[in-house]
């Protein structure tokens, strides 16, 4: 499935958030993820389906002071 991710066209095999965050080996509980302008809660990543053409912006926490 063709969907857009920070701004890069991708070609995914996932069909939820949960998948897609492991086919990119990103550890979901250091993320925020937007799927089409809305933020989509953590509890929902394993049943949120992601669709064909999604426009999809995954923001990593950074600690620092």
């Amino acid at each position: 499935m063709k969907v857009t991710v920070n701004g890069s066209n991708m070609d995914v095999k996932a069909s939820t958030l949960m998948e897609l965050l492991q086919e990119l080996d990103i550890n979901p509980q250091r993320v925020v993820v937007e799927v089409n302008l809305e933020i989509i809660k953590r509890d929902r990543f394993s049943e949120y389906k992601i669709k064909e053409g999604d426009s999809i912006e995954i923001v990593n926490f950074v600690g620092g002071g």
